[in-house]
């Protein structure tokens, strides 16, 4: 097993903002149950039960949690959370990860999680422009100074975090605005989330990306973070460092980079689990993680249907000199990283293609670091 991950939504679908892409919603509106509401106790000591059971020695775990919004779980149950894991008696590695939209992180909640030494993900749509534009709390109201401020807190306290940011269609337009914004806060990692269209595959949202913006954008930011990096000043951003692990370790670091899904265990508030987070519907699910072993939901038949789902590839993925490097990529992100409606064009081998003798540089030059 050796390195498992459980992503956990204490919380279920509660949240306490009304972002206006939230894949979640519409993930959740598509259940026969919207919300499983909080996490209970018992529910929490079987999981964690369950899971320990399956681990040997030299594995390791990492408990992340996410929404939904996480935190509305409260404080106190992240505490128990804690506890219960400490309490556990087999030697086994164990991390947390947590992604919030940081509305409730105040100073009790930043020095527990640097005691326990969460690695937070703090959601923030680049500047106060793209932010409040979609990201706005249950009022209304725009929520980009109250996260700043999260931000600031979590640096007085020496968190450890990095920022994510949903890549709508506005954002792509100004890829140097938003470089910008990372370089004014000092945003040291930084991961860029394609804001997807909902499940039905037809274009409803207009802050949806397309493949040409994907392009666009991150050719104008590769060209400014190499820049920087050949000044010896790197900051991370997560597509460039899936991209490199990849040419120059030869490893997978980003789930449905290369193609290929592999199933995930993505837990509800009651129990229950399913392959992706993408699609955490009633259709795939897999079992209950109070109830059903590690190994027997990998290998439970809806998750085994999930990874072989039949995908076809268009005539240009067929032709494309790059197909062996993304396989046709994320299946969810198809219409967003990937191919227009039509198939006649990818917005990833148009980023690749532009950009090959710099990415080759760049590679090499991690070469020479490895």
């Amino acid at each position: 097993m050796k390195n498992l991950t459980i992503l956990i939504k204490p919380a279920s679908s509660l949240c306490n903002m009304r972002c206006t892409y939230c894949f979640y919603a519409d993930v959740s509106n598509l259940r026969a149950v919207k919300s499983y509401g909080i996490m209970t106790k018992e529910t929490t000591e079987r999981m964690i039960d369950n899971v320990f059971k399956n681990m040997h020695a030299d594995d390791e775990i990492t408990f992340a949690f996410q929404g939904g919004e996480p935190t509305m779980a409260g404080l106190d149950y992240f505490r128990y959370f804690v506890e219960t894991v400490e309490a556990w008696h087999r030697p086994v590695p164990y991390h947390f990860v947590i992604q919030t939209n940081g509305l409730l992180l105040d100073d009790t909640w930043c020095a527990f999680l640097v005691e326990k030494k969460f690695l937070v993900g703090l959601s923030i749509d680049g500047d106060q422009t793209f932010h409040d534009a979609y990201r706005r709390d249950r009022q209304g109201n725009g929520t980009f100074t109250r996260v700043l401020e999260t931000k600031r807190r979590l640096d007085r306290f020496h968190a450890e975090y990095n920022i994510l940011s949903v890549l709508t269609a506005q954002m792509a337009q100004s890829p140097k605005k938003v470089w910008k914004f990372i370089k004014s806060n000092r945003i040291r990692y930084i991961q860029f989330v394609p804001c997807l269209d909902d499940l039905s595959g037809k274009k409803q949202h207009r802050t949806a990306l397309s493949p040409q913006l994907f392009a666009s954008f991150y050719t104008t930011l590769f060209s400014l973070w190499k820049h920087d990096l050949e000044q010896g000043k790197y900051i991370s951003i997560k597509f460039f460092d899936d991209l490199f692990n990849l040419l120059v370790r030869h490893l997978v670091s980003a789930c449905g980079f290369t193609g290929s899904c592999q199933p995930q265990l993505v837990v509800e508030a009651d129990g229950s689990v399913y392959p992706c987070d993408f699609y955490v519907l009633d259709k795939w699910r897999t079992g209950n993680i109070t109830e059903d072993s590690v190994t027997e939901l990998l290998s439970a038949a809806p998750a085994q249907s999930f990874i072989a789902r039949k995908r076809t590839d268009s005539a240009l993925c067929r032709s494309c000199p790059y197909h062996p490097l993304c396989g046709g990529g994320c299946p969810r992100m198809k219409h967003e990283m990937y191919l227009t409606g039509r198939g006649k064009y990818c917005g990833y081998r148009d980023f690749l293609e532009t950009n090959a003798k710099e990415i080759k540089k760049v590679a090499q030059m991690l070469s020479v670091g490895n």
